[in-house]
């Protein structure tokens, strides 16, 4: 499989059980046990994925993640946290996190959502080599980049994925479930509010007044779509 999992977590146990698992589905792992050295493991290695402790010793998950994402990295992280509390979860995305757990969890759940956020991108939305263009926008499926009045938009993997999904169905609304299947990848509804936060950190990296998008646009009860 050649993928590798970086594990950053302060409790020795949670870290053991995961590597264990992880191993045992074909993957690789790295392990930090403080946020300094899950930070500097990220930068340095370059894993496939990060599993990220919201409350660490030394620097906190949410700080990990925004200075991995100022870096311009992309690497899907799943932020875990035993914490309940709703502003915690939905600061986290805000931050760039694809997705969060919320402890104690399911390993089978944790597992699939590992699978569904680590594959490689699906470049079945458009033939290698085609351009898509929207206004200011353009696409490009072969390198995986985008850019905006030429100059390039830095995106996470899962605000490409949900921005190329939406721009190859054009005027089509998709419910947020929808998304959540099809984007995310997951058999099950997850939490609808990471689709919401990650339609709201997509339109300000490209809609000119997120406050009043040109391109992805919301049809109230229904769900999202990409302007035609």
């Amino acid at each position: 499989m050649d993928k590798t999992v970086l594990i950053v977590e302060d409790e020795r146990a949670i870290v053991e059980i995961l590597k264990f698992n992880l191993k045992r589905e074909g993957y690789d792992t790295l392990e930090a046990l403080d946020g300094e050295t899950g930070l500097a493991l990220a930068r340095e290695k370059d894993p496939d994925l990060i599993l990220l402790d919201v409350m660490l010793p030394r620097m906190n998950g949410f700080d990990i993640c925004s200075a991995l994402r100022r870096d311009g990295r992309t690497v899907p992280i799943i932020m875990l946290t035993a914490r309940e509390e709703e502003t915690d979860k939905v600061f986290g995305l805000e931050v760039g996190a694809d997705d969060y757990m919320t402890k104690p969890f399911s390993m089978r759940e944790l597992l699939a959502r590992v699978k569904a956020n680590i594959r490689r991108r699906n470049l079945d939305y458009a033939a290698a080599g085609t351009l898509l263009t929207a206004g200011s926008l353009t696409v490009n499926p072969a390198s995986l980049t985008v850019t905006r009045n030429g100059q390039a938009v830095d995106l996470t993997q899962k605000e490409y994925d949900l921005l190329l999904y939406l721009l190859n169905a054009r005027g089509r609304v998709f419910s947020r479930e929808e998304l959540m299947s099809k984007v995310w990848n997951y058999d099950y509804y997850g939490d609808m509010r990471t689709v919401d936060v990650t339609i709201r950190r997509l339109r300000e990296k490209i809609e000119e007044d997120p406050g009043h998008p040109a391109y992805i646009m919301t049809r109230r009860g229904a769900g999202y779509y990409f302007s035609e």
